[in-house]
């Protein structure tokens, strides 16, 4: 738990003696009249504790630099039904806690907690049922302190957001982080090379997903790390496409968006490649743009670089692509100028991976750009979408690529963890002709 406490460590000091933080569990999520949907740790949550349960919260005392989690109690006939649980005793061992309460009493120790603290800080707007809760314990607070003042007793004074400090944590990864990442990222590469394997004419795109869940578990990856999209033909130029129901024809492309969660961190691959195996000559040209661009990206990745010198690379040599093959007029500078082409290219360039897959930290701070440092990691995801439309040559209606990698940085430059799954046209090919 070492990684898990020097976090908590580290709020702490943070938050400053006269604060205390409070960070409630995940719910559970209704499915169906009395079923749920798999539990899902709050990310946050995760993070500071590595708890796996619902019905918890930690509370980080700065003014004593402890944290205490409140939880459920063992109950041998709930367990019999639903899984096992911790229980406070063992939960305080197992998680290197300094107290664990059981949650029945939350309630009743949650005003004394706020009691003789400046500062309240919490995760506002993730969970109102609990902003509630806290809000009411605190007017009773300042109330109470409010009468009492003769005694010295006073009530936080201002509330603060933990995510802006947490969302700095996060943003650069520890070692323990980076191993987990790099897994989810092997795992993920296996899937999609296994995707290749079984992808033919005729097989629908809910075959190719299934595949993918396969390779996921087989590897100790229970569920993906978002909905996996399974975009054949025209379905490439939906960005978010997951229906993932269309039969796979001869000619088109496949564009596959899918990585696996493992142990709560995320990987996240695109690969895009025909479903007979065999690029035409127009798949190729547009393919080979995109994967220039997703390469000098790659290739710029270094401490102190700055992610919109990156994007504007990228997009310059999408664009250039563009021109040459006729799908924009003029030039290049004319067609970034004027945002045409974002009829065809129409995201960034990529996103912070991590417990999220979009995960979080921003690219800015303070009115100015967040460079890259050793242990953060992105995607790398240029594309380009074409709709079939009359003022587009014929060859390139309804081709969709992305080629996305996932990358952290070094201290000399950028490791790109997910490079076992091919991205050459030559690659590529040869995984489907075996």
């Amino acid at each position: 738990m070492t990684p898990f406490i020097e976090r908590r460590r580290k709020l702490l000091q943070q938050i400053g003696n006269d604060g205390i933080a409070i960070l409630f569990a995940a719910p559970e999520q209704r499915r169906s009249n009395d079923t749920t949907f798999p539990f899902r740790q709050d990310s946050y949550f995760h993070y500071l504790t590595g708890f796996p349960e619902t019905e918890s919260v930690l509370v980080l005392d700065g003014a004593a630099q402890t944290a205490t989690l409140y939880c459920r109690d063992k109950d041998p006939l709930r367990e019999t039904w639903d899984g096992f649980r911790y229980g406070p005793e063992a939960a305080h061992e197992a998680f290197g806690l300094d107290a664990a309460y059981s949650i029945s009493r939350w309630h009743e120790d949650l005003e004394k907690l706020l009691l003789n603290k400046s500062r309240l800080y919490a995760l506002w707007g993730v969970y109102p049922e609990q902003d509630r809760l806290l809000m009411q314990a605190w007017s009773k607070v300042r109330q109470y302190a409010g009468q009492r003042i003769q005694l010295n007793t006073y009530a936080p004074d201002s509330l603060g957001d933990v995510s802006e400090i947490l969302d700095a944590m996060r943003l650069v990864k520890d070692g323990h982080e980076l191993a987990l990442l790099e897994e989810a990222g092997e795992i993920s590469a296996k899937a999609h090379i296994r995707a290749m394997q079984k992808t033919r004419p005729g097989v629908s795109e809910l075959q190719i997903e299934a595949e993918l869940l396969h390779e996921f578990m087989r590897h100790g990856a229970r569920f993906p790390a978002y909905n996996s999209i399974v975009a054949s033909g025209k379905n490439a130029c939906c960005l978010h496409y997951v229906e993932n129901k269309d039969v796979l024809n001869d000619g088109d492309l496949l564009l596959i968006d899918a990585g696996a969660e493992y142990q709560g961190y995320a990987g996240d691959i695109s690969r895009t490649f025909p479903v007979n195996g065999k690029f035409n000559p127009a798949q190729k040209d547009l393919y080979e743009v995109v994967l220039a661009a997703n390469e000098a990206a790659i290739a710029a990745v270094k401490p102190g670089a700055d992610w919109r010198d990156l994007h504007q690379m990228t997009l310059r040599i999408l664009v250039q692509g563009m021109v040459d093959f006729k799908l924009l007029q003029g030039t290049v500078d004319g067609n970034i100028e004027s945002l045409a082409y974002q009829r065809y290219y129409m995201h960034g360039l990529g996103h912070w991976v991590g417990l999220d897959v979009h995960d979080v930290g921003g690219r800015w701070q303070n009115g100015e750009p967040i460079l890259l440092q050793p242990g953060m990691c992105t995607t790398i995801e240029p594309g380009i979408y074409v709709n079939a439309a009359d003022d587009i040559p014929e060859a390139f209606h309804n081709i969709g690529i992305r080629i996305e990698d996932n990358v952290y940085v070094t201290e000399t430059g950028g490791k790109v963890y997910t490079a076992s799954v091919p991205k050459s046209v030559a690659g590529i090919e040869e995984i489907m002709r075996g």
